[in-house]
């Protein structure tokens, strides 16, 4: 396994909804059905009330790709269902993927109704992938954007991801890890994690390691003994001022006489009033001049509990994140969504774009062959706004341009040529069913990008509460394109 998590040749090809596979037959068996055609995957809201989320999960969607086939044993199971003709088992021994993808690389900012992926293939193929891109991305995306939440929070302060007994079920546990890290945790407790990803690995000890002892005292020295370099002493198992951070000082104090410099030392604590005690405990490490030592905390955080502390001056300067990272508690799941954008006119070969139409109108969908264009501001550095293009228009730095909001079109903004930059979002990542994005990031190089992703937006735009929104933007031929579309299926 290398560090961006590849397995030796996971299989994940019946991960996927039934339907998939009978509409896979149906488009088999009407073989003029069977046209290339081009799905988006997107979402609508951002989660937790957020102004922005976070891509993530592409490794694991080439992953995916690049191990597609069906195993006898797949073949076999099929069979057995008594709902799949033999023609298409047969064909199903050779399946494999030949279309192109493209992708809003990991660790990038992403706002609402772009495409996260674009799949043009053959619709038996692009059907096939729905379920299981859509329950990659949208699971690794949300745990990202709930990461890079609680890591704003912190203002600088590390955060530990160590929620894996927690987590629903071992692949959440590991691929949440992943994307916490990505978003800027600085490492984590799954030592599973950090052997498939390269990723740092931490922890302290549990409460039991204190009552295993005759004394805490006794517990604290056995521990200073094994990790010298690695001290951090839970203290809040009897009583955290009176007996806790009083051992702890005295053995920091045994180590200090005897010459030990500890790497990394301190203090961990799992409950009580958090920023009294860590106030308290400032004071008293402060006071044996153990000034630099960490003061390390858990027990239910999340970005708001962290705020709030910071705000009351608590003295913690790392912190320990669990149930509410790796489940993303308050905002359980993504909701991205996998829709026909256009479909290929067998006559012609042109694609003709599709949409689908809702009384609700954020469920309207963009039609045909997009992209996304980033603008950012040539003196800020920072997003102005993202634009949905289709995929033939260009656009030039140099030239005025007039950006508007495709629901309350009266809302507009002329860029001055010469004032923006332009960047498009979306990377090729497979051509003809190879993948092309060959020198792909590891974990921690995808950190680094994040970060500097997250760095071009606004502060408004990271506030954790009613954060402003990023613009996304239609073109003006692809609102057209979209009007023209709603006034003929609505017969107008």
């Amino acid at each position: 396994m290398g560090t961006n998590g590849i397995s030796d040749g996971r299989n994940l090809t019946l991960l996927t909804d039934l339907y998939e596979l009978t509409m896979m037959q149906g488009y088999f068996k009407e073989k003029e059905k069977n046209v290339n055609v081009i799905f988006d995957a997107f979402y609508r809201t951002n989660p937790d009330g957020n102004g922005y989320a976070i891509s993530c999960g592409l490794e694991q969607i080439i992953e995916l790709i690049e191990n597609f086939h069906f195993s006898e044993d797949d073949i076999a199971y099929l069979a057995s269902l008594n709902m799949f003709e033999q023609d298409f088992l047969d064909y199903l021994k050779d399946f494999k993927f030949t279309g192109d993808i493209y992708a809003i690389p990991e660790g990038n900012v992403m706002f609402p109704r772009e495409p996260m992926v674009k799949v043009k293939a053959p619709i038996m193929q692009a059907q096939l992938l729905e379920t299981a891109l859509l329950n990659i991305i949208n699971h690794q995306s949300l745990i990202a954007t709930k990461a890079a939440r609680v890591v704003h929070a912190a203002k600088g302060d590390g955060i530990m991801e160590f929620g894996l007994r927690r987590a629903q079920g071992p692949d959440a546990g590991i691929y949440g890890a992943r994307a916490a890290i990505i978003a800027g945790c600085v490492g984590t407790s799954n030592v599973l994690a950090g052997k498939m990803f390269g990723v740092p690995v931490s922890g302290t000890h549990a409460h039991s390691w204190i009552m295993s002892h005759e004394s805490e005292l006794e517990a604290f020295r056995s521990y200073a003994k094994l990790y010298p370099n690695a001290c951090i002493l839970l203290v809040d198992t009897y009583d955290t001022l009176n007996s806790g951070i009083p051992n702890a000082i005295k053995v920091f104090k045994e180590m200090r006489d005897a010459g030990i410099k500890s790497k990394k030392y301190g203090i961990r604590m799992d409950s009580g009033d958090l920023a009294y005690l860590s106030k308290q405990a400032k004071k008293m490490l402060d006071a044996e001049g153990f000034t630099d030592a960490v003061i390390s905390a858990s027990n239910d955080l999340d970005e708001y509990l962290i705020q709030s502390l910071k705000a009351q001056g608590a003295e913690i300067n790392s912190w320990g994140v669990g149930t509410n990272l790796i489940t993303s508690k308050d905002t359980p799941a993504f909701g991205g969504v996998y829709k026909l954008a256009a479909i290929e006119d067998k006559k012609t070969g042109k694609m003709i774009p599709k949409i689908k139409i809702s009384e609700n109108s954020e469920k309207v969908t963009n039609p045909g062959d997009k992209v996304i264009y980033r603008f950012y501001g040539k003196d800020t550095g920072k997003i102005i706004a993202d634009l949905i293009a289709l995929a033939d228009e260009k656009y030039d730095e140099n030239d005025d341009i007039i950006l508007f909001d495709p629901i309350e079109t009266w809302k507009k903004t002329r860029l001055r040529g010469g004032t923006y930059t332009i960047k498009p979002v979306m990377i090729h990542v497979f051509e003809n069913g190879k993948c092309i994005y060959n020198d792909r990031p590891t974990v921690l190089e995808l950190r680094d990008i994040c970060k500097k992703d997250m760095d071009t937006l606004w502060d408004e735009s990271k506030r954790l509460m009613n954060p402003n929104k990023v613009h996304v933007d239609l073109s003006k031929p692809l609102y057209d394109l979209k009007q023209e579309l709603l006034d003929k299926y609505r017969n107008i």
